[in-house]
């Protein structure tokens, strides 16, 4: 699906490949459940949402693969008590036999959270994944305080589905994380789907914390801007912010091919620089990935 034309963009950039911070790998029952839920989309969030990159798990890896990512994650999260330990063991396996993705934790709101944190910090995570609208719960919550300061105090990147769409959640929005980066202002957060549909107050946050970034999974593409448009006004504001946007994807779960993810933040006019920033240099430098040769 649109491999060449994948390929074709980050070649006309002079880049060696892309570095896509937002990408999906959990347990099969898991991401059955998952897709279980996008395929009742249209009842739960008033439109359909066909995923379009329904394969095995060893064909996902490989498609990427084949578009030049060069470095992505396992992006997966609980949503009860009991389940984030177990999801970082599997985790732990797939970074273990798959070497371009960046090992990928998590967390949840309960007693113990600390300890297995900082066991996959001491195991290799490089990246932690928070949803706060899944979790259902509040990134302030004290079970999670030592939490925070372990990642802040390892400059360890948290990418965290914090903005309110696609649908709000009783934690969503800038209010419950910015109490958060109130108390450790130096946490590396990475806000997911440039927290649509709360984009300035997010952009404000990023230019208070210099930590903070945002990625650009889903935003700016036709299925998004139908709901949730980017307001134009804003765009100076991203440009200035170049060196803290990463390209995300949350592929496989989306409903239009990957290369349409690319073509939409061309589609913004902030030029080639800004592209080649967010495309692959600012991940790159952020997760201190070897130089490569364009391939």
């Amino acid at each position: 699906m649109s491999t060449a034309e994948v390929r074709a963009f980050w070649q006309g950039l002079g880049l060696p490949g892309l570095v896509d911070v937002h990408t999906h790998f959990m347990p099969k029952n898991v991401l059955d459940k998952v897709w279980a839920y996008f395929d009742a989309a249209g009842p739960l969030l008033g439109r359909p949402w066909p995923i379009t990159y329904r394969e095995e798990e060893a064909q996902r890896v490989e498609r990427l693969r084949e578009f030049g990512v060069r470095a992505f994650t396992s992006m997966l999260y609980p949503h009860k008590p009991g389940m984030a330990a177990w999801l970082n063991g599997w985790a732990a396996g797939f970074a273990a036999r798959t070497p371009d993705c960046l090992h990928t934790a998590t967390f949840f709101p309960e007693p113990g959270a600390a300890g297995y944190v900082a066991r996959a910090l001491d195991g290799g995570a490089r990246v932690f994944k928070a949803h706060l609208q899944v979790g259902g719960y509040d990134p302030a919550d004290p079970l999670l305080d030592e939490v925070w300061g372990l990642l802040a105090d390892s400059g360890t990147p948290v990418v965290t589905h914090c903005g309110s769409g696609p649908a709000p959640g009783k934690h969503t929005g800038p209010g419950p994380i910015a109490s958060v980066l109130a108390r450790h202002p130096q946490l590396p957060l990475v806000v997911a789907h440039m927290g649509l549909p709360e984009y300035g107050d997010f952009l404000d946050l990023a230019e208070r914390y210099p930590q903070v970034r945002l990625d650009t999974t889903m935003a700016f593409t036709a299925f998004t801007e139908r709901d949730s448009p980017f307001p134009a006004a804003e765009l100076p504001r991203l440009r200035a912010l170049r060196g803290r946007i990463l390209l995300g994807t949350d592929f496989p779960n989306i409903p239009y091919p990957y290369v349409e993810a690319l073509r939409s933040l061309a589609g913004l006019g902030l030029g080639e620089e800004w592209l080649r920033a967010v495309c692959h240099d600012n991940a790159a430098e952020l997760f201190d990935l070897p130089a490569a040769k364009q391939n």
